[in-house]
């Protein structure tokens, strides 16, 4: 069994938006709550590994064609118009 942590683990399609999801709430939870140094160095190994991950799924293709690189911009576009409301 591998886990994200891992070179060799590629997620199933289905889990790709489970893992950006867990990126938020690990920033969620470093700002939301008090944490020991060992529970912060424990967030911020989950947060460096699911970085790793989507930095190597970044350029395979989402299932409409472009790839998560083409579509980052649009997406930090949008954030962007959302947080200036």
């Amino acid at each position: 069994m591998a886990c994200a942590r891992c070179d060799f683990y590629t997620p199933k399609e289905s889990s790709k938006a489970q893992i950006l999801e867990a990126k938020d709430n690990l920033q969620r939870m470093r700002a939301a709550i008090p944490l020991t140094d060992e529970e912060q160095a424990a967030v911020d190994d989950g947060h460096a590994a699911l970085d790793r991950l989507l930095e190597r799924l970044a350029d395979i293709p989402t299932p409409s064609g472009p790839t998560r690189r083409q579509l980052l911009p649009i997406i930090e576009v949008r954030r962007a118009a959302a947080e200036d409301r």
